[in-house]
């Protein structure tokens, strides 16, 4: 179940993105589209992935732990609880953030995500751990995530100043 979380999380936004986009008024500017992605990628992938993870941390931890290849540990809980405020702001981010919140979101979320997508990587050198929560799509949406909100959040900040 753990594999399919990131990649059903990523479907959904992108298939409710598109729907968004094509309901929008035309012409299409690159602000809006950019807009649609990130209000989606921000509620699905940043915001509900997250509270998945403080689920699954806070509440299930033996279950959380073992699909990531490791013991049960206290500083699981303050990992699920680092995931609760990703995924609020993730959803507040998505309806009612604007760009600057967006951006701060992004820091926090890039921060949190590359250190998680170090910590996969050093893993599976290491201790060779191919458990999928550790080695399969959340280790690659580690990674895609913060990239793609990147580049969306610079193409916003782009067509505002030429706006």
């Amino acid at each position: 179940m753990v594999s399919f979380v990131p990649i059903l999380a990523w479907v959904l936004a992108l298939v409710a993105a598109a729907a968004d986009i094509a309901r929008a008024p035309r012409p299409l500017g690159a602000r809006l589209v950019a807009d649609r992605l990130l209000r989606w990628i921000f509620f699905f992938v940043i915001g509900l992935m997250s509270l998945w993870a403080f689920m699954g941390h806070v509440f299930f931890p033996a279950e959380a732990a073992a699909a990531i290849g490791w013991q049960t540990s206290p500083f699981q809980f303050e990992v699920g609880v680092a995931n609760l405020g990703i995924g609020l702001a993730g959803v507040v981010g998505a309806f009612w953030g604007r760009l600057g919140f967006r951006t701060a979101t992004w820091i926090v979320v890039a921060s949190f995500l590359g250190g998680a997508a170090i910590g996969h990587l050093r893993q599976i050198a290491e201790t060779g751990n191919l458990a999928a929560g550790n080695a399969g799509p959340i280790l690659y949406t580690d990674i895609l995530t913060p990239t793609v909100v990147a580049v969306l959040l610079l193409v916003a900040w782009k067509a505002d100043q030429k706006a």
